[in-house]
């Protein structure tokens, strides 16, 4: 919206600044920031009053996860506000890859928040049907993966970028759209697993949305692809925008869910944050780097899937609780080790990630 201000430059004044991305992504971040530490403690008063209760904790779940009873859950709504705030406030709104993002994101949202909502009233760890979850999120990023290809440069629709061979590309054709799927419902679902420790789940959100703002922002200018012997994809970089709002909605609501938390991130923030960086990362045509940078995530939701697996198989199990965040609590480490440690493995994903840029 305040894009729009470029009208009243003569192209030396302050209102030029509107024009630049990195400035708008500077004001998208401290508007998201005010924006949670303003609205934090209301909100997390209002989810008290109304939840009662708050979150049900998984009787199967560790043992020292029943001190967290009595704690609200839905404070994903707290990033989500912050960031479509500052997202509408600071991004050009005739951008399509600004709409695609928003529209995931807020999708996702509202099936978290109907999930959240249903294990709170009902105070039982199902929420809802897991197929009507699975259907919605399928529905979302069909129409994500088509939307995306749609605004892609002719010689990259429904091609597969593979990163370090600049010259590559795989011709996916329709099939795309069916990865696209993959790309995003897994990592809203990724991000959804990891969500089981105060403060687990969000840093690592900030730490993937940071790197993909930057490699947005990189592939949308062509001065940098044709230097880094990248693809240009015009439009991706106001993605910076967008990231660099999540992060200071994620930087708010961290301020609250530091341990111990005053509030869980719930089902309405995970999802949302989940499928945001899928889309990005689909956006951007970088979904195998993405891959990487979310390693975290990706373990997280392998480790359920080989759980599962090999329990139907043997009737054994590979770790001593899915998903791995809490086999290391059975093993003994505490629940801040657990944390810091897998922040500090985000980090190192991220660099590794960035690193793509450079080598061809």
């Amino acid at each position: 919206m305040l894009y729009w201000l470029t009208l009243l430059s003569d192209g030396g004044d302050f209102f030029n600044l509107f024009r630049y991305i990195t400035f708008r992504a500077g004001g998208a971040f401290i508007t998201a920031l005010v924006f949670g530490f303003i609205f934090g403690r209301p909100l997390i008063a209002v989810l008290r009053r109304t939840q009662g209760k708050g979150q049900p904790i998984r009787e199967d779940g560790p043992e020292g996860h029943f001190v967290k009873a009595g704690t609200p859950t839905m404070g994903g709504l707290l990033i989500v506000g912050a960031l479509l705030t500052s997202t509408l406030l600071w991004a050009r709104l005739d951008n399509p890859f600004v709409w695609l993002v928003l529209f995931v994101t807020m999708s996702f949202a509202a099936i978290g928040f109907a999930d959240d909502y249903a294990k709170v009233s009902k105070q039982n760890t199902a929420g809802v049907s897991s197929k009507i979850r699975i259907l919605l999120g399928l529905l979302i990023s069909v129409i994500a993966g088509f939307w995306a290809s749609m605004y892609h440069p002719e010689g990259l629709q429904y091609q597969l970028a593979v990163p370090v061979f600049k010259d590559t590309l795989i011709n996916m054709g329709y099939f795309f759209v069916p990865f696209a799927v993959i790309v995003i419902v897994g990592a809203a679902n990724a991000v959804n697993l990891t969500d089981g420790l105060d403060g687990l789940a969000i840093m690592p959100v900030m730490i993937a949305a940071a790197t993909l703002g930057v490699i947005a922002y990189v592939v949308g200018r062509v001065d940098f692809t044709e230097d880094l012997g990248l693809h240009y994809v015009p439009g991706t970089g106001e993605m910076l925008v967008f990231t660099m709002g999540l992060i200071g909605g994620g930087l708010g609501f961290l301020w609250y869910n530091a341990p111990p938390a005053a509030v869980f991130m719930g089902d309405t923030g995970s999802l949302a944050l989940g499928g945001a960086l899928g889309s990005i990362a689909v956006a951007a045509k970088h979904e195998i780097v993405f891959a990487v940078v979310g390693g975290v995530f990706v373990a997280e939701a392998m480790s359920v899937m080989i759980q599962v697996l090999y329990f139907k198989r043997t009737g054994k199990r590979v770790f001593l609780m899915a998903p791995i965040h809490h086999h290391y609590e059975k093993k003994g480490w505490a629940e801040p080790q657990i944390v810091i440690r897998f922040w500090i493995i985000s980090l190192i994903l991220a660099m590794i990630g960035l690193a793509t840029l450079k080598v061809r």
